[in-house]
């Protein structure tokens, strides 16, 4: 499964979008199934790296700053160019501002792995990151949208994002790796839990887009003029982070990471928000989640496009 998580990833979402078309009823069922499979599978994920890697990789300084220029200044600055161009309608708007404006913090670190990026680094930038943009994001859509829809924003889901995702899965990944230190049966455990990084990714594909897909009906023509805006959003990041990358000088997993967590949006955790939009704004839902189509595909491009983008030296 490993050496073709990127088949699997796209075979999740398209059993996804099955599920969601043929049994529309599930939906609101399968959006209380978000948080767990997402928390999990970042669980996993922190398991991967030892605390005490961890918390050197927090000293890299450069990588650091370059994963927060390219992230709240290069990103902002790509969405104000494109942003009078968008559709004019304001959930619209919201759901694009919403999820371009926050950076991944899930599976950009699988995906920057599998292109030789530096995914230590990066797992270390995450809890910054998802600060980062708590604090950013309502003031970023006071500048592009003005106090009456920044208002709508509450910090209450990004805490909950943070308790639940990174702050409880990072706690217990760090229990478990104690556990392995010590006991051999801790070591099995650790191990067999390394294995499942690839179905935890696929389940919460196919749980996101299964939850999301009915809701695409009512408004598929207003969905789908976003698109083009996430593929040029897309390319445009793949040069800016590069940009980025040789500002700081950094090396090659290093500059692969950053363009990464440029182009990778955070739609999984910023999902909840959106849902709790109230009814007028309800589209901004499906806006959110269509960029998750569109950016998994281009993450398949983007594994093969990055190594070529910045060759092993």
């Amino acid at each position: 499964m490993e050496r073709h998580q990127v088949s699997v990833y796209v075979a999740a979402m398209a059993a996804g979008a099955l599920v969601g078309c043929a049994t529309p009823d599930t939906g609101p069922g399968l959006e209380h199934a978000i948080y767990p499979v997402l928390g999990a599978l970042l669980y996993v994920t922190f398991l991967q790296v030892p605390a005490a890697e961890l918390v050197r990789s927090l000293r890299a300084g450069r990588f650091l700053a370059a994963a927060l220029v390219v992230n709240f200044m290069a990103v902002p600055l790509v969405v104000a160019a494109m942003f009078a161009f968008l559709p004019d309608h304001q959930a619209v708007r919201l759901g694009v501002l919403l999820v371009l404006l926050a950076p991944c913090v899930d599976y950009v670190i699988v995906f920057s792995g599998l292109a030789g990026g530096s995914s230590r680094r990066l797992l270390a930038a995450t809890p910054l990151l998802l600060l980062a943009q708590m604090v950013l994001l309502p003031g970023f859509l006071f500048l592009f949208m003005g106090s009456g829809l920044a208002e709508v924003v509450d910090v209450g889901p990004f805490v909950e994002a943070f308790v639940l995702l990174i702050v409880i899965p990072l706690a217990l990944a760090w229990l478990t790796q104690g556990w392995a230190a010590r006991r051999a049966a801790g070591q099995k455990v650790a191990d067999a839990m390394g294995t499942t990084m690839v179905p935890l990714m696929a389940a919460t594909l196919l749980t996101v887009v299964a939850s999301q897909v009915p809701k695409l009906n009512d408004s598929l023509t207003d969905v789908a003029r976003v698109v083009p805006f996430y593929v040029l959003f897309l390319v445009v990041m793949a040069f800016a982070g590069l940009a980025v990358a040789r500002l700081f000088r950094l090396d090659v997993p290093a500059s692969r990471a950053i363009v990464f967590t440029g182009a990778t949006r955070n739609s999984l955790v910023v999902l909840p928000l959106a849902l709790a939009l109230p009814d007028a704004l309800a589209i901004a839902a499906a806006v959110v989640v269509t960029q998750t189509l569109v950016e998994v595909v281009g993450m398949v491009i983007y594994v093969r496009a990055v190594p070529r983008l910045l060759p092993a030296r």
